[in-house]
């Protein structure tokens, strides 16, 4: 039996919370190499970071963390509400 087809909403959203995803781990690796610069004397990176962090870095880590959320408590949702009667044996 093959699985129903994806809406396309979701697959948009998937995409989205992907590039979301890359954007957090390129922010990530960014923030790492201005804090060891920084250590060196060069304070150009960190400067950037600090003026990308409210507008790009914030809203992006907020997003994957309400996704996570999201997902965790609709998969959550789905065992214990939805299939109550899974493992009663019968």
């Amino acid at each position: 039996m093959s699985a129903p087809p994806e809406p396309a909403w979701k697959r948009w959203l998937d995409r989205l919370l992907m590039v979301n995803v890359l954007l957090v781990f390129i922010g990530a690796g960014v923030f790492a190499v201005a804090v060891v610069r920084q250590g060196q004397g060069h304070d150009w990176l960190m400067d950037q970071v600090q003026l990308l962090w409210q507008p790009l870095f914030a809203p992006a880590i907020s997003l994957l963390i309400m996704a996570a959320l999201v997902s965790g408590i609709f998969s959550w949702w789905q065992r214990r509400v939805l299939k109550p009667d899974r493992g009663s044996g019968s």
